[in-house]
């Protein structure tokens, strides 16, 4: 075979000239009339480059082209298409607010641009998309990898092969960043000795600039070229090296490109080495390493999605300190201070990436209310003094970008019935109600029509992989049989997601019995669709995908249980639009927020889950099934516990509510809980939402702040981290003793008075503030609303709090001599503490430095 290649590229006619625009833009990952006008030139085509229209235009045949340039219904499209993009751009992001600089180690925008390996590009995908609707003054940062994420086969016996395959730029919707001269922009990073050079490439997503590194660049050394090739790949030398590029790296090219951001999200700890970037540029200004620091500490936001200690990056300190060892030397500050950055309690010997976020930002957050409080519990150390519920860690429940995940088919539908007004009105809860009103009868035939194109689509992707494998057509017949577009009425249960072990993916298979007379029943069948890939070093998650797949070939299951191999964004869209009901069985509180729920319910779709990360925010007893976690520390048992709950809700609830057709052939209950679904989870669970809770609850904070501390120059950082390192010397000696004790009963027309003395060790009264803090013993309203977001202060809103006043004296061993003068806000009983903690009016929160102590 011939080995010398030409490529002989097709001319796109002039009357499409913005087709290459158009395929350049990853508007196209949400507007689904940009993809329809590629899949429509060729559909084969376009299912063979995976949906890619960059790449699909370097394919297309000549002919193909100038037939659509022809052809006026197309023509007419392809107007509409660009005029929809034009009217988006139109609207610029507001360059008067602060530019925000996000960085994350992955994104997930299609997925015919494969950097991204699940939930956490995914949600930085949506974030980034959110941010272009919104207006938002933002740019991302990440890395180009060479290879993606592994696609997946699965063998007969269950066992999952991984292979990697190598993206070209050019097949990309990304471009290379140059200068006024002409030349590829790059940044170096000097690594273990070694500088290495890393390009700029921008991708565009709406007005949102993206832009990415990777080092294969010429002039690097070979295993320097190799360090983006591959997403999450190599052993601890080769992470390092790419969160360098990332953090590091990142920032730099950020200054190549002339931005100067007021606030750096770092979206998971893989970027937090941002921070010592940061503290480099302001050593390089003169400021000392504390007060470098501080100031930039105070432009840094957090966002942990792990929920537990053996998911942060931690890299060996003697590893940490090669690679970094011309850094050190550069900024000239004794090893050990940079080192406790990233040490964390009884870790002395690796440098831990989250620990480096929370000492290098001053507004950190979880990705759900239950995960806020089990990040404020796993980064309590932090903050040795503070009770873990008081804290800094906030959070921001998790949403999904409606226009990427919504069915086409129901935007259409929702056009007709709501108005296309319903586009701008993702958060209004009472416009949402009006999907009551929508007759039955119509909701329910639109949901079948988009069950009906997934169960296609479902089936034509099994076809093509059987055929590709040369295996059993009639074992395929068998598999399939309940796979028919024809009759949608099948009860479909999906489960797609990392293939992990806490999210236990083969839970419900623990009671086979009970398991086969569920799904077998003659008059109510049932179909479960499984999807996942499980990380090739995870041997527990690679057995549990193994048992699912054995348990498909099984002759009693065949037909019932389904798993899908190579799970991507496009069957993720199929899946979560066409199932009629989405599992998530994660060992709580392990479930940091999940999202796949949140697009099946955006998509009318039931969830039966426990509750955990968002689930337990939005469940509300009529838009799902809410299964409570088993409270039990034998790990068997509570699995046990747990499968027999879900079995439970299947057996007696969802299946025969399912089944419970009326003589149109479908459910009222079944369709009612559907659109209460819908209702519930579009207004409070859209990345909207989301990104606004940021801007308002974190990026505006953290760039005011940073603007008062650094007014008029550098001296307020300086004196900041002086004044911390005085408060931290002397905060030992310093505590509270009563003078007056509180009376047991008082009446509510007289004010409480108490005296304190407070040894203050040499601190000012200035420097630290005593408070009286109480909290009404009332039950909490069942029916209280959770907020979406929560920037914590220290208490509950409600508390009755009031600063105790220094009133000069001083008490017979010198401490000062504080009163409290305050009347009650309320009748009831209140318990109550006095405390004293270290108050600077620089501070981005009360308890920031983790100083505490109460009487």
């Amino acid at each position: 075979m011939p080995n010398q290649l030409i490529e002989i590229y097709p001319v796109v006619p002039e009357s499409l000239a913005r087709l290459p625009e158009l395929a350049s833009n990853l508007f196209f990952s949400w507007h689904r009339p940009t993809r329809a006008l590629f899949q429509d030139l060729d559909g084969e085509l376009w299912n063979q480059v995976g949906g890619n229209p960059r790449l699909m235009l370097r394919c297309i045949n000549q002919e193909n082209l100038d037939r659509a340039a022809g052809d006026r219904i197309y023509l007419e499209r392809y107007r509409q298409v660009v005029a929809s993009f034009d009217e988006y751009l139109s609207a610029p992001p507001r360059a008067e607010e602060p530019l925000v600089a996000y960085f994350c180690a992955e994104y997930g925008f299609h997925e015919s641009f494969p950097i991204y390996s699940g939930g956490l590009g995914i949600l930085a995908g949506d974030h980034c998309k959110a941010a272009s609707d919104e207006r938002l003054n933002f740019v991302a940062v990440g890395l180009l990898y060479t290879q993606g994420y592994f696609i997946q086969a699965v063998d007969s016996d269950g066992v999952q092969h991984a292979h990697n395959a190598e993206s070209d730029p050019r097949d990309l919707p990304v471009e290379a960043v140059r200068d006024a001269g002409g030349n590829w922009l790059r940044v170096s990073v000097r690594i273990a000795g070694r500088d290495v050079a890393a390009r700029i490439w921008k991708a565009q997503v709406g007005r949102v600039a993206v832009y990415l590194l990777d080092t294969n660049c010429t002039e690097n050394a070979r295993e320097d070229r190799e360090i983006t090739h591959r997403l999450y790949g190599g052993d601890a030398s080769v992470r390092i090296r790419q969160e360098m590029i990332l953090g590091l790296g990142g920032v730099r090219a950020l200054r190549a490109l002339g931005l100067a951001p007021a606030v750096w999200h770092m979206n998971e700890g893989h970027a937090a080495f941002l921070i010592l970037e940061r503290v480099r540029e302001g050593i390089a200004q003169g400021l000392d390493f504390d007060a470098a620091l501080e100031a930039a500490a105070t432009q840094c936001v957090f966002t942990t999605h792990t929920p537990v200690a053996a998911g942060h990056d931690a890299f060996d300190i003697g590893l940490f300190t090669h690679c970094f060892q011309d850094f050190l030397a550069e900024i000239n500050v004794d090893a050990e201070r940079v080192l406790g950055l990233g040490r964390g309690p009884n870790a002395a010997y690796t440098f831990n990436m989250t620990h480096l976020a929370l000492n290098g930002a001053r507004r950190m957050n979880g990705v759900s209310r239950v995960h806020g409080v089990v990040s404020a519990r796993l980064c309590a150390p932090q903050w040795p003094e503070v009770p873990s519920e008081q804290n800094p860690v906030g959070y921001v429940t998790n949403g999904v970008h409606v226009p990427t995940f919504l069915a086409q088919t129901w935007c259409r539908f929702l056009d007709r019935k709501l108005g296309a007004q319903w586009r701008e009105r993702l958060t209004d809860r009472e416009f949402w109600l009006a999907l009551a009103d929508v007759p039955d009868a119509e909701f329910w035939g639109t949901a079948q029509q988009i069950k009906a194109r997934m169960l296609e689509g479902v089936r034509g992707r099994l076809r093509r992989e059987y055929a590709a494998k040369d295996l059993n057509p009639a074992q395929l017949r068998h598999i399939t049989r309940l796979l028919d577009p024809e009759r949608p009425n099948v009860l479909t249960l999906g489960f797609a997601r990392r293939f992990a072990t806490y999210k236990r993916a083969a839970l419900l298979l623990r009671d086979r019995a009970r398991l086969l007379r569920l799904i077998k029943a003659e008059e109510r069948p049932v179909l479960f669709l499984f999807a996942g890939k499980a990380h090739p070093a995870d041997q527990p998650g690679q057995q549990v995908l193994r048992e699912i797949k054995q348990l498909m070939l099984q002759p009693e299951f065949a037909g019932h249980v389904v798993f899908l191999e190579d799970y991507d964004l496009q069957l993720a869209r199929w899946l979560v639009t066409g199932v009629d009901v989405w599992l998530n069985n994660p060992v709580a509180p392990l479930e940091a927020s999940g999202t796949s729920g949140i697009k099946a319910a955006v998509n009318g779709r039931l969830n039966v889950s426990i509750l955990d990360g968002w689930w337990a925010e939005a469940f509300d007893h009529n838009n799902g099934w809410g299964i409570p976690a088993a409270d039990v520390q034998d790990v068997e048992r509570r699995d046990a516990l747990d499968s027999a709950a879900m079995l439970d809700a299947l057996e007696e609830e969802v299946v025969p509510l399912y089944y419970d057709r009326n003589p149109d052939g479908y459910s009222p209950e079944w369709v009612r809980r559907c659109k209460r679904a819908m209702m519930t989870v579009i207004p409070d669970f859209n990345m909207g939402r989301v990104v606004q809770d940021y801007a308002r609850g974190l990026y505006l904070p953290a760039a005011q702040h940073y603007q008062r501390l650094m007014h008029g120059g550098t001296a307020a950082a300086v004196q900041l981290s002086l004044w911390k390192q005085r408060v931290r010397e002397r905060w030992a000696g310093v505590g509270l003793r009563r003078l007056s004790d509180a009376p047991r009963e008082l009446p509510r027309s007289r004010a409480l008075c108490v005296r304190i003395a407070a040894a203050l060790n040499g601190l000012a009264p200035q420097d630290v503030r005593v408070e009286f803090v109480a909290q009404r013993l009332l039950p909490k309203s069942r029916t209280e609303l959770p907020p979406l977001s929560s920037f914590r202060d220290d208490m509950r809103d409600d508390a009755w709090r009031a600063l105790l006043a220094a009133t000069g004296e001083t008490d017979s061993d010198g401490s000062a001599v504080y009163e409290l003068y305050a009347m009650p806000p309320n009748c009831g009983q209140f318990a109550y503490e006095i405390r004293i903690y270290p108050w600077h009016e620089m501070l981005a929160h009360t308890l920031e430095m983790g100083l505490l102590k109460r009487l």
